[in-house]
């Protein structure tokens, strides 16, 4: 492991670190935040997915996460959102191959040989994380619009893993909508059944934990009718019983204007589900 960046912020340190992945057999980045707390305890982790064509960068300097995790006691790690390297397979356009992992662990060539991001994220990275940080074993996870939907999909996928969970502009069923339909017959193949496992919404119904999901949707968002439909969310969670508080915010786009503006309230919610109290 190499320390990249390290910036004092809100009393504890930002820091990126760069690693040799095994389970992507590349080289990774992720963002780290340690909060004051952490010099004197093991504390929890809240893992943030981002969205199409981030980086580690975008929720670390945009998000304003720093202040919300001081005041909780929250180690937050952000990786990055694909695989990277020369190495690596790419494709035309913003929405498949590199920033556009969709966190999941393709079977496709040439995408098999190094897109599992679902896997890093579930066990590589948080292996990592514990070993090698003052960080506990409770969990948290939450992303944006991607990001969003690796979190759902996490979480749904790993009954007992994360305490808690929440997303903003989750693309909730990939397999419905065209970002998604793009990037799973590219990863996964042809067969929609196997892309089932992937969707939020597909996900819901055989869900064996019903961690409360909380959603954050933005009425302005372009991506609105075309490639988030939240609506499907909600008919997945009663159909299900499943436990949702879906919050839809008049005028907030898709920005990270929209995930600042309410990123507070999610650190609230996950910092409950935790059992911390704010300094």
């Amino acid at each position: 492991m190499q320390r990249i960046e390290s910036h004092a912020s809100r009393g504890g340190v930002q820091e990126v670190w760069q690693h040799g992945s095994a389970t992507l057999d590349c080289a990774m980045r992720f963002g780290i935040y340690l909060p004051p707390q952490a010099r004197e305890r093991a504390c929890p982790v809240l893992y943030w997915l981002s969205g199409l064509t981030c980086t580690e960068q975008n929720f670390i300097t945009k998000a304003g996460a720093q202040q919300f995790a001081a005041e909780h006691g929250l180690i937050v790690v952000a990786p990055d959102t694909s695989p990277r390297g020369d190495a690596v397979a790419d494709a035309d356009g913003y929405d498949l191959g590199k920033g556009a992992g969709f966190y999941v662990d393709a079977t496709q060539a040439p995408w098999a040989a190094h897109y599992r991001m679902h896997d890093y994220v579930a066990n590589e990275l948080p292996a990592l994380v514990e070993a090698h940080f003052p960080a506990n074993e409770a969990r948290a996870i939450s992303g944006h619009s991607m990001g969003g939907h690796g979190a759902l999909v996490l979480a749904l996928r790993h009954p007992g893993r994360y305490r808690s969970v929440s997303a903003f502009a989750p693309i909730v069923a990939p397999s419905r909508v065209p970002w998604g339909e793009k990037a799973l017959a590219a990863y996964l193949g042809d067969d929609r059944r196997a892309w089932q496992a992937w969707d939020a919404c597909a996900l819901i119904a055989a869900a064996t934990e019903r961690l409360p999901l909380l959603v954050d949707q933005g009425g302005a968002d372009e991506f609105l009718a075309t490639q988030l439909r939240p609506e499907l969310l909600e008919q997945a969670c009663r159909e299900a019983g499943h436990p949702l508080t879906l919050r839809r915010q008049p005028g907030y786009d898709h920005s990270y204007y929209f995930i600042a503006s309410f990123l507070g309230d999610h650190f609230a919610h996950h910092a409950r589900a935790l059992g911390l109290r704010a300094a």
